[in-house]
């Protein structure tokens, strides 16, 4: 892997940063707090996501920046015979391919698994292994022995031989399962043979009683037979008969009807001639009827006309109503003098607060840098006063005759001075803890100036929302000045209007005499239905008369057709019991026919129960001899399963045998080339601690700078195995601030190491503060603080002192 170009929009105190990377040794030089490491850090949100990066999605954005600003890291990359191109945000993720503008995969969750998937690796394997700073340099350090070993065997691709040989016992163990059921599922031999016998007697058996119970259907099927004329015979008699006793009960129905219509007739008739009588009483009473309706009519159209002019006059009142509420608005609005006043009180309050603002935030800022720098600084001496004690309490048990718990040798004569050189530097650690501790009681509280700035920034802003307010209340109203004015002229226009319309609406109206009229109208109207009705009874009298003679000679007939079909009733000489006499007769042969017809269905379904069983006995045999199969091929494939876990755990053995040795000589030509030759050797024990050799013999105790050189030497070992073993070419190396414990002279051999790494590793990326090595780069990317802005500004410098801006 190879990095072209990376950059950075609105990530952590980033603004706009951009850089472009080449082959060769490249150091990125910055003071510490100035965003170096936050570089390294937009590189894994780049490749694996928002887990890679410190924080939450809200505190990767940076702080300052508009809102809705986007958030985006842009990298370009070279990986094997492809280029690729992945630009993620907080909430999407492109990784493009070769040039082509179409992404490969276009989501957060796609883009991280299709990276993960092209490199072989996880972002812990990537960034434990490629990219290693000076907290890292001692990850395996703090390993215990199977931790270690597990940690190189994933890293080195050894793990896959161990998930593989996990999955392989898993099959293994499902196989003997599977063989053991299948074992203890065969039917057993003897069992099989007493079923087939008893199935065969047990269709004999069927076979005779459906031939018994076909014979039983056969006579009953004749004397059926013989029986059923005389039933056939005896219910069309008794259908005859039901058909005429209908016909008779419609016959009395219409007797009875007629009868009732005769009655009817009679009354209607009555009732016509006295309708005639109370019709010509009534005649005189109803004599004004017309006359009333008439003066009714002409009342009603009065009445509509004084509602009009009533409503006329109430709009006109709401209405001059209206305008002088739209007088007293308009005479209400500002003048433009006070918006004038107004405006310019608003602008100076704000401008006071954003100074106020600005100034609390500088403040603050200083405050928080300092506490969050010696609380950095402090958590540091607090290690390492652990990593010393813990070295002196184990040199102190061991004692003078004891051995080394690093080395194994014995302390001997360098007992007391190790002892004394390890008090030395605890007191010195002690010192300058102390002195922070005092540092962070001091910076604990808030200072009294920033509480100071930031309640005069409250003032500022309450004073300047205040103007703001006002100058809103202000201009408000000025907004409905136009609609006011218009409002105003559509009410005249319609006073106007309605006292026009009001000049026409003339007339009388006189209501006492409209409620007389209307009781006098209410009263006659009544007795004028009253009337109708009776002219509708009289009408009828003479149609009536035609009607019952017709309605008494239908009753006539009608009796004469009841009495005949009684007549042929009786004729037929049906009798009920004699039918039922028959019927029992029929049910009883027709009751020996079912029962003959059942014996044959079950007959039929003990022989198709033979016939299952026996089929069942034939399966189970075939089944026997399918299973006897079966278990021959699974104790196969189990016994094959046994000799590929015996040849993995031998695969295993051999590895693990001859990777210690091979890692511990590569780590060794890091280690001369490192040490100019001081050290010769870099030995690792059966748990992969490394061990100096120094002109042949091993040193019992190094010092911190040793120790960071060892496992230096042990990581650039670890990444150049991967190198060699990986399927694709590794190229890329990316070392944070590795310098902290080293003197001059380590820097410059660890410096001439990196490179002399350049057919190993054409592309490595250093970052430091120290400047002391900043000649031995083939180019310089520099980062500053810009404390105006309070962004980082990354810029190309070159060695003459010169530079080009990549970034803002």
């Amino acid at each position: 892997m190879q990095i072209h170009r990376l950059r950075l929009v609105n990530f952590r105190q980033h603004e706009d940063s951009e850089l472009v990377f080449g082959a060769g040794l490249t150091g990125i030089v910055g003071a510490n707090g100035s965003g170096k490491s936050t570089l390294l850090e937009a590189i894994a949100f780049a490749m694996y996501g928002t887990p890679a990066a410190r924080g939450t999605r809200e505190s990767i954005r940076r702080r300052g920046a508009p809102p809705r600003s986007p958030v985006r890291v842009e990298l370009d990359f070279a990986l094997g015979a492809h280029e690729f191109r992945v630009v993620r945000s907080l909430s999407q993720a492109e990784l493009f391919q070769d040039g082509d503008p179409a992404p490969i995969a276009n989501s957060l969750a796609t883009v991280t698994e299709k990276l993960s998937h092209l490199l072989g690796m996880t972002r812990a394997e990537f960034f434990n292994t490629y990219f290693t700073g000076q907290k890292d340099l001692m990850v395996m350090a703090r390993m215990s022995a199977p931790e270690r070993a597990q940690f190189l065997a994933r890293v080195l691709g050894f793990e896959r031989l161990r998930i593989a040989q996990e999955r392989l016992k898993e099959t293994r163990s499902e196989l003997r399962a599977r063989l053991q059921a299948l074992q203890a599922g065969l039917p057993d031999a003897g069992a099989l043979d007493a079923e087939e016998q008893r199935v065969a007697a047990l269709a004999a058996a069927a076979a005779d009683r459906d031939a018994n119970a076909q014979e039983a259907v056969r006579l009953a099927a004749l004397r059926l037979a013989e029986a059923t004329p005389r039933w056939d015979a005896m219910q069309q008699l008794r259908t005859r008969v039901q058909s005429l006793e209908g016909d008779i009960r419609v016959a009395e129905h219409q007797v009875t009807t007629s009868q009732e219509r005769t009655r009817d007739l009679d009354r209607q008739i009555a009732d016509a001639l006295q309708a005639q009588a109370h019709l010509a009483a009534l005649a005189e009473e109803l004599a004004p009827l017309a006359a009333l309706r008439a003066e009714h009519e002409t009342l009603q159209q009065l009445y509509a006309a004084s509602s009009h002019r009533a409503g006329l006059h109430a709009r006109i009142e709401a209405a001059r109503a209206a305008l002088a509420d739209l007088d007293q608005r308009l005479a209400a609005l500002p003048t433009a003098d006070q918006l004038e006043a107004a405006r310019s009180a608003a602008t100076a309050a704000r401008a006071a607060a954003n100074a106020a603002a600005e100034l609390a935030e500088e403040k603050r800022t200083t405050w928080v840098r300092d506490l969050q720098d010696a609380t950095t600084k402090r958590q540091a001496l607090l290690d390492q006063y652990a990593d010393l004690q813990e070295q002196l309490d184990r040199i102190t048990a061991a004692g003078q005759d004891g051995a080394c718990p690093t080395c194994s040798r014995p302390l001997g004569k360098d007992f007391e001075p190790v002892l004394a050189v390890l008090g030395r530097q605890l007191e010195e650690v002690k010192f300058n803890g102390k002195f922070y501790r005092q540092r962070l009681d001091q910076l604990e509280e808030e200072p009294l100036e920033v509480r100071e700035l930031e309640r005069q920034r409250e003032q500022a802003e309450g004073a300047a929302e205040a103007a703001s307010a006002a100058l809103s209340r202000l201009e408000a109203p000025l907004k409905d000045a136009p609609a006011l004015r218009e409002r105003r002229a559509r009410q005249e226009k319609t006073i106007a209007e309605l006292q026009s319309s009001l000049q026409g609406a003339e007339g009388t109206y006189d209501p006492e005499r409209h409620k007389q009229v209307q009781l006098e109208l209410k009263t006659l109207e009544a007795k004028a239905l009253e009337a109708e009705r009776y002219r509708a009874l009289a009408e009828r009298a003479a149609r009536l008369a035609p009607e019952l003679l017709a309605a008494e000679q239908a009753v006539s007939t009608r009796e004469e057709v009841l009495t005949a079909l009684r007549h042929q009733r009786e004729e037929l000489g049906f009798s009920e019991p004699v039918f039922e006499e028959v019927r029992a007769l029929m049910a009883a042969v027709d009751e020996e026919r079912r029962r003959a017809e059942l014996q044959v269905v079950e007959a039929k379904g003990e022989r198709a129960t033979a016939d299952e069983a026996a089929r069942a006995a034939a399966q189970r045999r075939t089944e026997r001899t399918h299973r006897e199969e079966e278990v021959k091929q699974v104790e196969q494939r189990f016994l094959v399963t046994q000799e590929l876990d015996r040849a993995l755990t031998d695969l295993r053995t051999d590895l693990n045998t001859q990777l210690r040795p091979d890692l511990s000589e590569l780590a060794s030509s890091f280690l001369r080339d490192l040490t100019n030759g001081r050290y010769s050797d870099l030995e690792l024990d059966e748990s992969y601690t490394p061990t100096l050799v120094d002109e042949g013999e091993v040193k019992p105790v190094i010092s911190g700078g040793e120790e960071d050189v060892a496992y230096l030497a042990l990581r650039l070992a670890i990444s150049q195995m991967i190198a060699e073993r990986a399927g694709q070419p590794l190229s890329l190396l990316v070392l944070d601030e590795i310098f902290g414990s080293l003197d001059e002279e380590r820097r410059a051999a660890v410096m001439d190491l990196l490179r002399s790494l350049a057919d190993r590793f054409p592309q490595v990326v250093l970052i430091t503060h120290i400047e002391a090595v900043r000649e031995g780069f083939d180019r310089i990317i520099r980062v500053e603080r810009d404390p105006g802005r309070r962004v980082s500004v990354v810029r190309e410098e070159t060695l003459e002192g010169g530079g080009r801006d990549v970034a803002a």
